[in-house]
């Protein structure tokens, strides 16, 4: 099904199957619950002791850095 007539392609397999409404209506489910339902494991499981919980302390930024070749190429100094 390509994007431009998606929509309409799809609202026609829907109507040939016989398919009404909407099919995909997932319940609402933390990360946490969906990994643990999918994987059988907990994530917020402390790895290394397997007791503790793992809480969020700090947030990291997201950054993205440019780097000037000019400024970053060694410099060559003679010493002659």
């Amino acid at each position: 099904i390509s994007n431009r007539n998606r929509k309409e392609n799809i609202a026609c397999c829907k109507k040939l199957l016989g398919i009404y409404g909407k099919t995909c209506e997932r319940p609402e489910q933390s990360l946490e619950e969906l990994m643990l339902e999918l994987t059988g494991k907990d994530i917020s499981q402390c790895p290394r002791c397997r007791i503790g919980i793992m809480t969020c302390h700090h947030l990291l930024p997201s950054f993205s850095y440019w780097i000037d070749r000019n400024t970053c190429e060694p410099q060559i100094i003679d010493t002659s």
